[in-house]
């Protein structure tokens, strides 16, 4: 009779979403944020792209970020830059390592990929308006 309580208690007890941390951003990371003659030249791509590890997601989801991060360098003329550095997110950005720049870093690691529920939204939502 006693193991009969057990199911009841799990299907009772309420599941919590981890709390994802405050977005933070260190540019582009391991890599020079833009040239000697205009040194933010590509900053704006990798905050963007550091927005999109941040939360997280589908793998599918990085690989959209990192072409996206790709494009955008390559719209400030630097095209051999975007494919470098697009070569260097797609190794250096693997979920399964805790870096602090890995896909999903905004989360408690590891988290790997996986799309993000309705609370995990609401929690991207809320931190990213309470940033503004």
């Amino acid at each position: 009779m006693r193991y009969a309580v057990l199911p009841v208690l799990l299907l009772a007890s309420p599941i919590f979403a981890e709390a994802i941390a405050p977005f933070t951003s260190d540019g582009c990371s391991a890599f020079p944020d833009g040239t000697l003659a205009q040194q933010a030249l590509w900053l704006d791509c990798c905050t963007s792209h550091d927005y999109a590890y941040w939360k997280g997601g589908t793998d599918e989801e990085r690989l959209q970020a990192d072409r996206a991060l790709q494009q955008c360098v390559a719209e400030v003329g630097e095209p051999e830059i975007a494919a470098l550095m697009l070569a260097g997110v797609r190794v250096g950005g693997t979920p399964y390592l805790p870096t602090r720049f890995r896909w999903g870093y905004g989360w408690p690691f590891p988290r790997g990929y996986r799309p993000l529920s309705e609370a995990e939204w609401r929690q991207v939502e809320a931190v990213s308006a309470s940033a503004e």
